[in-house]
């Protein structure tokens, strides 16, 4: 199955990310996008040649969560520092440097995890403003137990805490930097301007990254790589799929045909919304295939989460490569995938750990009939709504929330069954229902009801009830990366619980998930 890489133009100016493993990673390049800079990431294994032939116009090396001295450390390849371009570690990154640059790293003696001040003892370049206020001092966010203890002569302290007398080191005369701290994270309230000073100041970079520039690439991309080919888009109604359908539409017009997949797992009127959007709106060629016997006889028996997960996804494209070969040329399949998909599903990026797999990432069979096209796979999500909004689609798809691949298979843990999908979708509506009622549909990252696989014992009436449990998930967060539970009202919820034990049959009791990722996932599979 050939994977697509996604190419800069040419004349972009781009920071090249290495991955040490940090859960922060994705963070960085997130931040330096939205300063209009484009900005990949590759494994800290990444060749030294590849590197090179990236042309980057600064390096930035990652958190991670090894110790330098451990068996095995992750390391960077030889010469990273002579590349001649501007170069920048955080954290783990900041230690390999300080090691190279021959200074001394120790485990140490008193570890910093959260909220800590440094004290700025140079405001000439990567600190720039980072203190208006003249205190000389800023709040960062640590999350380190190694630490650079001394630096030698050909090395300046920039920055220092309490418990770190080397916050931040600066080499004479190279532009090679060490911050100790995570300036990426919103902890930390001035690293977007760290993070500026060096993409604009150190490395003369130009905001050049926007979303018209991205449509116009891969337009161009596209019809390069299909050349006279037909393309057929798997479109479930989410808001990546609506913006793959309509971008490879402006590309290839006609050539493109949407295939929309019943498979039993959707949303509460799903089917009926996608018709009416992209037959009537985008008169977009749009295929509804009814395939909800075939995938729910496939699972049935089914409990374990990733065997659901692989079977939903085998199915999908199996039902893709039967309605391909009605399409005369037909070659290639397009989704939406993203780019958290890519980090949680299949471990590309250095050192990080799987996550989970995705129906469009990690479900997929080995051997597939098409050739995969992807043209969001680097996207945030926000970069993706921000594509939806030059290519003039409606704000009802733009805004709608995440609903994952697999669909409601993975809010009913254990087996999926016919009975309790209909059980889930009743709840489910009544959740957006009432949140879209409360106007905090816009404001919250999900919003959604789990069928638990448990009963519980209740009363109703003058009876004695033995049924099942509704739980309510909602979660605030920009880019999915990491999430906190919603604070919603107590109204709300006390509405929502009334509705679902009032209206929908077999449940006597609804809980609130208050778990927020990490440590757990916004999916409960």
């Amino acid at each position: 199955m050939k994977q697509e890489r996604s190419t800069p133009p040419i004349e972009a100016d781009r920071i090249l990310v290495l991955d040490f493993g940090s859960q922060y990673t994705q963070l960085i390049a997130r931040r330096i996008r939205e300063s209009r800079v484009y900005c990949e990431i590759t494994p800290c294994t990444a060749s030294i040649d590849s590197i090179r032939a990236f042309r980057p116009s600064g390096l930035i090396l990652s958190g991670g969560p090894s110790s330098i001295d451990e068996e095995g450390a992750p390391l960077p390849p030889d010469g990273i520092l002579s590349l001649g371009v501007p170069v920048l570690g955080i954290c783990y990154g900041m230690q390999l440097i300080g090691r190279m640059l021959g200074g001394d790293v120790i485990r140490a003696p008193r570890r910093e995890y959260g909220h800590a001040v440094i004290r700025i003892l140079d405001d000439t370049d990567l600190f720039a403003g980072v203190d208006p206020s003249g205190a000389g001092t800023a709040n960062v966010w640590m999350s380190h137990g190694d630490a650079v203890r001394s630096v030698p002569d050909s090395v300046e302290v920039i920055a220092a805490t309490e418990s770190s007398p080397v916050a931040a080191l600066r080499e004479k005369g190279r532009p090679v930097y060490g911050i100790q701290f995570h300036p990426e994270v919103s902890h930390t309230p001035r690293g977007c301007r760290i993070l500026d000073n060096f993409l604009f100041h150190i490395c003369s970079c130009r905001p050049t990254w926007t979303m018209t520039s991205f449509i116009m690439r891969t337009i161009e991309a596209v019809r390069a790589r299909v050349g006279d080919g037909r393309v057929i888009c798997g479109l479930s109604g989410g808001v990546d799929s609506s913006v793959v359908a309509v971008l490879l539409h402006r590309a290839l017009g006609e050539r493109l045909t949407c295939i929309f997949v019943d498979n039993g797992l959707l949303r509460f009127r799903e089917v009926e919304k996608v018709k009416e959007i992209f037959k009537h709106n985008f008169r977009i060629s749009l295929i509804c295939v009814d395939a909800e016997d075939r995938f729910l006889d496939k699972l049935a028996g089914i409990t374990e989460p990733e065997e659901k997960r692989r079977i939903i996804g085998v199915e999908f494209i199996r039902v893709f490569e039967e309605e391909a070969r009605k399409i005369s040329g037909a070659r290639f399949l397009a989704q939406g995938t993203l780019y958290p998909d890519v980090i949680e599903s299949v471990s590309v990026r250095g050192p990080s750990a799987v996550i989970k797999s995705h129906h469009n990432v990690g479900g997929l069979p080995e051997k597939m009939d098409l050739e995969l096209i992807e043209p969001l796979r680097e996207l945030f999500k926000d970069e993706v709504r921000e594509v939806g909004r030059e290519l003039g689609l409606p704000e009802e798809i733009i805004g709608r929330q995440p609903f994952p691949g697999p669909g409601l298979a993975v809010r009913i843990p254990g087996e999926v069954t016919r009975e309790r999908l209909a059980t889930l979708r009743s709840a489910d509506r009544i959740v957006e229902e009432e949140v879209d009622r409360a106007g905090l549909a816009t404001s919250l990252w999900q919003a959604f009801a789990v069928l638990l696989p448990v009963k519980t014992v209740g009363v109703m009436g003058d009876g004695r009830t033995y049924e099942h449990v509704i739980a309510l998930r909602a979660v605030e967060s920009l880019d999915g990366m990491t999430a906190d539970w919603a604070r919603l009202p107590y109204d709300l919820l006390g509405c929502i619980s009334n509705r679902i034990i009032n209206e929908v049959r077999g449940v006597n009791r609804v809980v609130y998930d208050i778990s927020s990722k990490p440590p757990g996932t916004i999916e409960w599979e």
